[in-house]
This record gives C-alpha cells, structure tokens and sequence, in this order.
C-alpha cells in the first residue's frame, strides 16, 4: 500500500514537444503507453473518456459504474478513479484544465454549466450512448479532435480543439438523463454548484459553512437555506460528506496513520477526527481500514 495516493498533472499525460500543456486527446486503448497506478486522482484538469468498445469496471470515489460499448465517463479534478478493462477495449480520452476551456470566454462560470462535473447528487453517472444517431455523433466529434491534435500552427490548434470540445460537451449535456442533470440555471441553483466547487477545491482544509459563506459573500444562513431547498440536504452534510470520502481514500489507499489522516485534513485533534469519522460512517477509523 502506498503512504499516499498518486496524483497527476495533465503534464503526465504530454505527448507533445511543448514544456506545459493544458489539453490532450487520443486514442484509448490496451496499446496505450502511459504506465499509471490506480487508483490515482487527477490534479487540475477534467477528463472525458469515451469508451466505444469493450467492457469493464469503473469506480469513481468509491461508486461502481459498469463499462460498456459507447460509455462515456466524466472526471473531475480531485476525484479518485480505477479502471478494470477487458482486453478489447477502445475509445477517445480528452484531457483539459478550466484554463483551456474558459480561454476567450466571457462567461468564466461555464463549466458549472455541466451537469456530470458540477452537480448537486453525490455521484458522477456515466452517459450510456444507445441511438445510433448519438454514437456517430460522437464518434466523429472525438476523431475530430484527435485530427485537430494534428495541425501545426499551434493558435489554429487550440481554437480548433476548444471549439470541438465545447461541441462535446453541450452535446454530452443535452444526451444526459435528465434525472441526472440539474436543469436549473437560476442565481440560486448557481450559487449551490459553486458551493460545491468550493468544497472540491477546499475539502482537506476541514472548513465550516461560515468559511465558505465568507468566500460566497452570502451569509452562513442563506447559504444553508438554499442549499437546503434546492438539494434537500444541509450545507454542514454536504461538507461533512466529500471530508468523510476523502479520510476513506486516504485510509484505504494510504498507510498514513489514523492521526496523520486527521492532520492532513486539518483536524487539530486526533480523537474529534476519529469521532467525527465514526458518527458519519459507522465505524471507527481503525475499524474501516481493517474492514
């Protein structure tokens, strides 16, 4: 086991002559060079994976997602992931930043737009793609993209792929379940996602609802009332969750001890840490690191 999680930049993942990247797409396949450990966690970009053939097994924080032909899988920055793959499997793997996305956009709050990488349910679904129309679709949008890989001017490069990727992603937003998806565009619905991006970005600093009103310049009150209308839940759960998923990856994967667990999530107090993990999971620490 390892004393911790391996982490990947987007620059794991440069194929290309250039120092730093901020985007890369392929083909993916049992051929693929890349020698990663799994689990890992991505750090700073989102990852779109399409899976046109072959199947397997996908867990994403701990939740189980099936592999089937014409999947489509949704990453975001932070997450833990494993893939068990049949030997036949092929498909497209695009890897972006925000910086790459939001590069020439006037709206720099698009991405929360997305419904599979800043939702308010607590699981990252799958988009399962079964009209034809739909997997032609994508087909030739990430060939596309693997083609646009390809141009030698650079600036034409970039607009080429982020204008592609834009189309890949409101095409993967309207084919989402609409179950799934959030359609709620309002001020309110907005400032619950960016509550939840918040948490993403701030969880190991084990901060309280008052901190994360402070950076939404609203007031812990109203941060709890809307997130409690609109999600049905309270704001202390949802930052309570995503600490409790976290002090699990670090248990599970980890041979961090128990204290230095609740260290590297800010918790002063070793024994409120183990407290605390078991009120919300059922068991203590110890017990779910042997179990």
């Amino acid at each position: 086991m390892a004393t911790n999680i391996p982490t990947y930049g987007i620059n794991k993942f440069n194929r290309s002559s250039q120092p730093e990247i901020h985007y890369q797409v392929e083909v993916f396949d049992a051929n693929r060079a890349f020698q990663v450990e799994y689990p890992h966690r991505h750090h700073g970009f989102y990852e779109i994976l399409y899976l046109k053939a072959g199947t397997g097994n996908h867990v994403i924080d701990f939740k189980s997602y099936e592999i089937k032909p014409h999947s489509i899988f949704f990453l975001s920055p932070g997450q833990v992931h494993t893939l068990d793959l049949s030997d036949d499997i092929s498909g497209y793997i695009f890897l972006f930043t925000s910086e790459f996305y939001l590069l020439n956009k006037q709206n720099k709050n698009r991405l929360l737009e997305f419904p599979f990488f800043f939702h308010l349910q607590e699981e990252t679904p799958p988009l399962y793609l079964e009209a034809s129309s739909g997997i032609e679709k994508a087909d030739y949008l990430f060939r596309q993209a693997c083609e646009a890989l390809l141009l030698e001017d650079r600036e034409d490069k970039e607009e080429s792929l982020a204008a592609i990727l834009d189309l890949i992603l409101l095409y993967c937003k309207q084919a989402y379940p609409v179950n799934m998806a959030v359609k709620n565009t309002n001020r309110r619905s907005m400032l619950v996602k960016r509550f939840k991006q918040l948490i993403e970005e701030n969880y190991h600093l084990n901060f309280a609802v008052r901190d994360y009103a402070e950076k939404l310049a609203v007031t812990p009150n109203h941060l709890t009332e809307t997130v409690r209308e609109l999600t049905g839940r309270t704001s202390n759960d949802m930052i309570h969750e995503r600490t409790i998923i976290e002090a699990k990856k670090l248990l599970r994967y980890t041979e961090l001890s128990v204290s230095q667990v609740a260290y590297e999530l800010h918790f002063k107090d070793p024994s409120y840490f183990a407290r605390f993990f078991k009120k919300h999971a059922g068991l203590s620490p110890d017990q779910f690191r042997k179990a």
